[in-house]
């Protein structure tokens, strides 16, 4: 599973162009944002929510985790969908991805152990925060350096071998998904509902910082709605797979890893298509 992954995240660099980081100097302020968006101000969130709501500590372990993860991918799509920015959207992507391979661990680790029962279980599965590192980076970093080479030298094999790896990534994506449901299947039936609605809120804070973050630096509309969705928009195929790899399959993680990945679908979908039937020089509140 972690050469397929490796594959998938090779797939999704076939389409970003070194070009795409001269967002990065010629627009920072958006870009910055959309990082601090990513990897503060969600894991803050999901922090306070665990605190308040108490919930199982493997599923609140799976919050933290999914919250650590850089952003899906398919946000650049949901992004250029709902009238985003799509460069901006593709820029966020690959520099999180980067970011991820230091940030994703530590997140984990930091924001899990400040709460008691999430830090019970991380000190008794006692991880090795480089060994997670070493794995994000083979995960994450070597493929999106390929990929990116390809895109930069073989323009014209890039993009049709990407088509190609949109449908497989799904398709990998779909199995992750299925396999930590029939490997918790009593658990997913006794409390599916329990966790519909807690992905349901996480999701909704997600978006709902992200959309508030970008307002708050007073970024325009179309930067407003690339930072909602890639804060909404999380790869929860990697943190099914780190689930998998450090933490055995945890039920809880699993399950609410693998609810938000289909989840994060249907609501990212959903507002992409309602901003959509907006103007974005005419929006006044979305």
């Amino acid at each position: 599973m972690n050469i397929v992954l490796a594959l998938v995240m090779f797939g999704i660099a076939l389409e970003i162009s070194i070009k795409d980081f001269r967002q990065l100097w010629m627009r920072p302020k958006p870009v910055f944002v959309g990082v601090a968006s990513q990897f503060f101000l969600l894991p803050l969130i999901t922090f306070v929510l665990v605190y308040i709501l108490k919930p199982y500590p493997s599923v609140a372990l799976g919050m933290f985790m999914v919250a650590a993860c850089p952003g899906g991918n398919i946000s650049n799509y949901i992004t250029h969908l709902g009238g985003g920015n799509t460069a901006l959207s593709v820029c966020l992507t690959a520099i999180a991805t980067l970011l991820a391979i230091i940030i994703t661990p530590f997140n984990l680790e930091f924001w899990g152990s400040l709460y008691g029962p999430t830090s019970n279980i991380l000190s008794s599965v006692a991880i090795e925060p480089l060994e997670m590192v070493k794995l994000v980076a083979l995960l994450l970093g070597v493929p999106l350096v390929l990929g990116m080479g390809m895109n930069h030298w073989k323009p014209v094999l890039a993009f049709r071998m990407a088509k190609f790896f949109k449908v497989f990534s799904l398709a990998f994506f779909i199995f992750l998904v299925f396999l930590a449901l029939f490997n918790n299947i009593a658990i997913f039936l006794e409390y599916v509902l329990y966790i519909f609605w807690l992905v349901l809120l996480h999701n909704l804070l997600a978006f709902l910082s992200g959309y508030g973050m970008a307002k708050a630096f007073d970024l325009d509309n179309q930067n407003t709605r690339s930072i909602t969705i890639e804060t909404g928009i999380q790869n929860s195929g990697l943190g099914l797979l780190l689930i998998f790899t450090f933490f055995d399959g945890l039920g809880g993680m699993a399950i609410l890893a693998a609810f938000w990945g289909i989840w994060h679908m249907v609501s990212g979908l959903l507002l992409a298509t309602f901003w959509n039937f907006r103007s974005v020089k005419g929006e006044r509140l979305a």
